[in-house]
């Protein structure tokens, strides 16, 4: 896929400052301007953000792993920047997914989105779900070529 590809983390965190959050709207002006753009792929957990684009998403591919997975994910990515009490407070974030409400960042706000998004859309739990997915994707490109 040749697509512009906006890591909402990028846009949301100040650079070489782990933790430090940029202005909400100047970062939300930032994921409205991409969005406007005629192809992008957005990756991130940000629900308020994506929600300002989500009508001119065409395909929402949610991954959806248990939090365990994504505590040893992170874990064996490891401190990026931080301190290890950042750190420690990413691993109980992670944790907290489900059960965490009135947060754009939470398991009930991306299943809300999911629900609003009238692109295509698909939800994969598990590592094979993302190869397979992802194969796809390889051949549906090859094939248009």
């Amino acid at each position: 896929m040749k697509r512009p590809i906006v890591h909402l983390d990028d846009l949301r965190w100040a650079p070489g400052q782990y933790g430090v959050a940029r202005e909400n709207q100047l970062v939300l002006s930032e994921v409205i301007d991409a969005g406007r753009a005629e192809a992008w792929l957005m990756e991130g957990v940000y629900g308020w953000l994506v929600n300002a684009v989500l009508s001119r998403v065409t395909a929402l591919v949610w991954i959806d792993l248990p939090e365990e997975e994504c505590i040893a994910n992170v874990r064996a990515r490891g401190i990026q920047g931080g301190s290890e009490e950042s750190f420690r407070e990413l691993i109980e974030w992670v944790r907290e997914y489900r059960q965490r409400e009135n947060s754009s960042t939470s398991y009930s706000s991306h299943q809300k989105l999911f629900d609003a998004c009238t692109g295509s859309k698909v939800i994969l739990k598990s590592r094979a779900d993302i190869a397979a997915y992802t194969e796809s994707i390889r051949a549906m490109t090859a094939s248009s070529r």
